[in-house]
């Protein structure tokens, strides 16, 4: 049975991230974003948009943005923040198996920590390859596998359904960036990083892939 984007709720995830997400902004991650949308010009669609995190560090060079969010409270802080934004932003709701653009309307996408919660990422992916135009960009921010034993714990944690449950369809032990390779995307630039958001740091990746 298909999905639509009315059924995608996590009100408690979503009132824990939009009150934890300050903190972490200002540990590190509003930085990341800024490394992130380097560049980034023209049409954008934002898959994910959350609360609106990275509106603010839109360049200029930005014409519009397309911004994609099904949580309904997670959409609403958005819309706020997208009113205090200097780029056009507009907010729809959507899946990302099936975004709401036609092909190649886009220059460009960003994908910011949230290709670990789609249920399909290889779809997800193919998705933004589908609605970018020949030549356009992905830009991502995400976090990804570690190894060793924190890659055995990662790997655990999505098995047994805790973490995804808990963290708004979140899992932790996707390799992002080959599956941003595999989907069509030929990676220009990728920074690996190690994130200390808790008490133990988590392993990251900010790039931008080409569509081929």
């Amino acid at each position: 049975m298909t999905r639509s984007a009315d059924e995608v709720r996590h009100p408690v995830f979503a009132r824990l991230y939009a009150m934890s997400s300050p903190a972490v902004e200002r540990k590190g991650a509003a930085a990341h974003r800024t490394e992130m949308l380097e560049g980034i010009a023209g049409r954008v669609i934002e898959l994910g948009a959350g609360n609106g995190l990275n509106f603010a560090h839109y360049p200029a060079a930005v014409t519009e943005v397309l911004a994609v969010e099904p949580e309904p409270y997670l959409r609403e802080r958005a819309i706020a923040e997208a009113a205090r934004t200097a780029v056009p932003i507009t907010l729809v709701a959507g899946l990302a198996d099936a975004l709401p653009a036609e092909d190649g309307a886009f220059d460009a996408a960003v994908a910011s920590l949230v290709l670990c919660t789609v249920p399909d990422q290889a779809a997800a992916l193919a998705e933004l390859r589908r609605v970018v135009r020949p030549g356009g960009a992905l830009h991502f921010y995400e976090h990804v596998v570690g190894t060793g034993r924190l890659a055995t714990a990662q790997g655990w944690l999505d098995r047994s359904g805790i973490w995804p449950r808990i963290g708004g369809g979140c899992h932790s032990a996707r390799d992002t960036a080959a599956a941003i390779a595999a989907s069509g995307f030929a990676i220009e630039r990728a920074r690996r990083f190690d994130f200390p958001i808790g008490p133990v740091p988590i392993p990251h990746v900010i790039g931008v892939a080409r569509r081929a």
